[in-house]
Parts: C-alpha cells; sequence; structure tokens
C-alpha cells in the first residue's frame, strides 16, 4: 500500500482476475472506493497529477493489454439500493457498484417492469448507462431518468438528465462525446409496478411460448436464452471466459441490407428495423457467413462454441491473442460484406485504436 498526500493506493495490481475476459497485464495504481468520498478522493488525485485514470466496474466489457495500464485504475464498488414509490411507477435507485443482475432480480421481485430482459448481464450499475445496455429488445435507456455523476472538469457532483445523456444504440455522452468526464456514482430508474414485461424480440417471444408471461417467466427464460450462448458468467463453463458480444451488431442501409441477404437465397437473414429506415444486422450471423463460425481457434484465442459474437480466451491466452483473432473478424466480414463491425468492449493500455480495436502495431 503506497500513500500519496493522504491517498492510498495499491501497486502493480494485477487486472486479469478483475475482468472476465481474464488477460491482460497489471495495473500501475489501483484504488478501490466503496463511497463517494473516497472515489472523489482518488479522482482528484489523479487529476491534480495529471495522472490517467480508468474506472473499473465488474470488468465484464474490457480488454486489458499484455503490457497493463500506466496510470490509477480505480474499481467503483459503492453499494445500495432504494425504491421510491410514486403513484403507479417505483423509481429505482442503485449506486454504481451494485452488481446489475442483483438489481434485475430486485426489480422483478418487486415486481417493477423495464429491466427483465436484461437479466443475466455481467457487469455493474455504473456501465448501464455508458454503454446503453440491452438485449432481447429492451434498453436501460427507456428507464434511466438520471444519472448522479462526478463532474472532473468541473470538479463537482452533477446530476446528468436522461434527455442529457444523449442516448443512442450502445452509446451514450458518457461513451463518445464526453468519455473522460463523468465517472458514474448513481443511477435511477423509473419502472412501472405491476406493469407487462417487455415482448419485442422474436426469439424470446418463441422461447416463452405463453400469451401473458410474468417478470419471472421472461427473467428466467432470458438467462436460459443466455447460458445457452455462453453469456451467464460461469467458472465451468470456458466459453463465458469472454466480454460477452466482441461486437455491435452493424446498423446498414435497407438496400446494403437487401444486398447481403440475396447472396443467400432460402435463408431467413437476422435483420431488425433501426431508425431513419436504416437496418440493424446480426454481427454474429455475419461472421459465420463470413466463413468464421462458431468453435474456431486460432493460438489461444477462440470464437464460442455456442456463439459467434463471443471471442473466448482459452487457457494461457494473452490480451494480444483475443486481439488478433478480432481483427480477423472484422477483416472477413469487411471483405465479404463491405460491413465493417465495430468492438463493444473498451481496451486499455493499448498505444492507439484503430475505430476502437488496438491497432496490430502496438500490441
Amino acid at each position: 500500500m503506497l500513500t500519496l498526500r493522504a491517498v492510498q493506493l495499491d501497486q502493480d495490481v494485477p487486472l486479469a482476475p478483475l475482468t472476465t475476459l481474464g488477460v491482460g497485464g497489471g495495473a500501475q495504481y489501483f484504488r478501490r472506493a466503496s463511497s463517494e468520498a473516497e472515489l472523489i478522493e482518488a479522482v482528484r488525485w489523479a487529476d491534480r497529477h495529471r495522472v490517467s485514470l480508468y474506472v473499473l466496474g465488474g470488468g465484464s466489457n474490457l480488454v486489458v493489454s499484455d503490457a497493463g495500464v500506466t496510470g490509477l485504475v480505480l474499481q467503483v464498488d459503492i453499494r445500495g439500493v432504494r425504491l421510491v414509490p410514486d403513484g403507479d411507477v417505483t423509481h429505482l435507485q442503485a449506486a454504481a457498484g451494485e452488481p446489475w443482475d442483483d438489481v434485475v432480480r430486485r426489480a422483478v421481485a418487486e415486481n417493477l417492469a423495464g429491466l427483465e430482459c436484461l437479466s443475466g448481464i455481467p457487469g455493474r450499475v455504473g456501465a448501464t448507462p455508458i454503454q446503453n445496455v440491452g438485449a432481447y429488445g429492451q434498453d436501460v435507456s427507456e428507464t434511466i431518468t438520471e444519472v448522479r455523476c462526478f463532474d472532473r472538469r468541473r470538479d463537482e457532483l452533477v446530476t446528468l438528465h436522461s434527455a442529457e445523456c444523449a442516448f443512442a444504440y450502445r452509446d451514450s455522452r458518457l461513451k463518445s462525446a464526453e468519455p473522460d468526464r463523468f465517472v458514474v456514482l448513481e443511477v435511477r430508474y423509473r419502472l412501472e409496478r405491476d406493469g407487462a414485461p417487455t415482448l419485442r424480440y422474436a426469439e424470446l417471444e418463441r422461447a416463452l411460448g405463453s400469451e401473458a408471461p410474468t417478470l419471472a417467466e421472461v427473467r428466467r427464460t432470458v438467462i436460459e436464452l443466455r447460458r445457452k450462448k455462453g453469456m451467464v458468467v460461469d467458472p465451468a463453463d470456458a466459453d463465458t471466459a469472454s466480454c460477452g458480444s466482441f461486437f455491435v451488431n452493424p446498423v446498414v442501409e435497407a438496400s446494403h441490407a437487401a444486398r447481403i441477404e440475396a447472396e443467400f437465397p432460402g435463408e431467413t437473414m437476422p435483420r431488425f428495423a433501426a431508425p431513419g429506415g436504416l437496418v440493424k444486422l446480426s454481427a454474429g450471423w455475419l461472421i459465420e457467413r463470413a466463413g468464421l463460425v462458431r468453435g474456431t481457434v486460432r493460438g489461444r484465442a477462440g470464437i464460442s462454441s455456442k456463439h459467434a459474437l463471443a471471442l473466448t480466451a482459452l487457457p494461457g491466452a494473452r490480451a494480444r491473442d483475443v486481439v488478433d483473432l478480432a481483427r480477423e473478424v472484422r477483416r472477413a466480414v469487411e471483405t465479404r460484406f463491405a460491413v465493417r463491425l465495430v468492438p463493444e468492449p473498451v481496451c486499455w493500455g493499448f498505444a492507439s485504436l484503430d475505430d476502437r480495436l488496438p491497432d496490430d502495431r502496438v500490441c
């Protein structure tokens, strides 16, 4: 433990065990903050000393370079959930360090609709407004009303209302427009008491097979579907040594989607309507049609045997193994379909990124 001007920091802390992918080097400095005061103290120390700051939650959407991270890794471990009834709705306020699936479980147990399709997703609450976490037809942007943050630019606590977060598909102001400005402390969700579950996703509807499923039935079914795809963290399942979905489902012009579909007569191409008349395609479907099927292995990294969208780290893997495979996947899809896949995980410790993926010269 190192004490620097009253801020206690650990040094040379391995980061691989703190991620679901399980690869990468260590942190030069590390602090676990279990209170807002500890978090703000550490952030101010980093800013005052011009040390790079990396905010860590559950590590489920993260690739750390083999060289590790130069700077301060701050793990947010602030806990607490509060329910505030307000007529037909209930506001659920959750601290950034709360495990996400625990919050969803609590909402469903209280018969609060709005998060049920997001069951089984690893990570912590603080990441949800950054990534605009979504699955099975539901996004957190539909229920988030406020995000309480520490604003590094203004050096003060602020509350961002939903419209100020500029939510988009798997994106937000906190992720893209101003990625280093805000550190999330608490998120407020507006949930409907005794509301009906969200049923917009064909796969989920087919699996339910019920005309009026309960929130609990939807949650249970979503977890079962995710488990079959290796998307529920399980130490006994090698396919879950991953970041979950490695690439975002691409959105293309309708004419482009039609050209791709025409190449596969007699096959139904997964496609979903997107704003502006665009079409969202299945990245996993494109990856397999580009020749990289489930179970493909390259060195110590592979494509999940359950879902082509997940890249897995095999025993002894390095970050470079995973990144090299990710680049191969992106090249194959771009060459075959003229669609450029964008990675979903955040990459730390790499000298430069090429459209969010580490450049092959800096791995």
